[in-house]
């Protein structure tokens, strides 16, 4: 992997990286595993270089990873084993649960499983490989794709979404006719129920008044 990285770049081993979520959406995993595939050599060097994980280092020196855990996973499955970073923050000095409470207060952690079930940080995977499938994750992934709502910089945008849906599609049909679940979901985000999610689209036949709220909350 070292030829595909600038010389000058801070690299970490992808199987030293420690999650600071539970889950991904696996269907999101192989896209990113399929276009990782297309680009040329010249192509990947700059885009690793450009997309260089953000790091946060926590106890023990570990590298923690805040954010693109899906494209870790990707390239960890496409035999890449060391990445470019970048550190955001150096929290070494902290302890376990005040290392956590920051990380929760600045929105770098996502402690919530493939149930939407919030679970305690010691259950946290501790390498990028031990992430488990969330398949309203990649349902979420490929509603926005499709237009159901925007690209939002709120904290876990895709998350919100995949939670709102949680409730109201069953996990079946998503596992065997995902086309169909993501045709229910399409017509899901058209409600004003999901007016509140972040990256909202207002539909036509909605009253204006209803609008994108703050997507922040939890």
């Amino acid at each position: 992997m070292s030829d595909l990285v600038q010389e000058n770049a801070k690299t970490v081993q992808i199987r030293d990286l420690a999650p600071t979520q539970v889950t991904v959406g696996m269907r999101e995993v192989d896209i990113k595993r399929q276009r990782w595939r297309e680009k040329h050599s010249h192509d990947a060097v700059n885009y690793l270089n450009r997309h260089r994980l953000p790091i946060v280092l926590g106890p023990k020196a570990r590298h923690y990873l805040i954010d693109r855990h899906h494209l870790a996973l990707a390239l960890c499955d496409e035999g890449i084993s060391e990445l470019p970073v970048s550190i955001v923050a150096n929290l070494s000095g902290l302890g376990f649960d005040d290392f956590w409470k920051t990380l929760e207060d600045n929105y770098w952690t996502h402690p919530f499983d493939d149930q939407g079930r919030r679970r305690p940080y010691n259950d946290m995977p501790t390498s990028v490989d031990a992430l488990i499938d969330d398949p309203y994750r990649s349902l979420a992934g490929a509603l926005k794709r499709a237009g159901g709502y925007a690209k939002d910089k709120a904290p876990f945008s895709e998350f919100r979404w995949a939670d709102f849906m949680r409730s109201r599609i069953p996990h079946e049909l998503i596992e065997q006719h995902f086309g169909r679940a993501l045709a229910l979901a399409m017509s899901l985000a058209e409600n004003a129920e999901a007016a509140a999610l972040p990256g909202w689209r207002r539909h036509p036949k909605l009253p204006s008044a209803l609008s994108k709220r703050d997507g922040r909350a939890r």
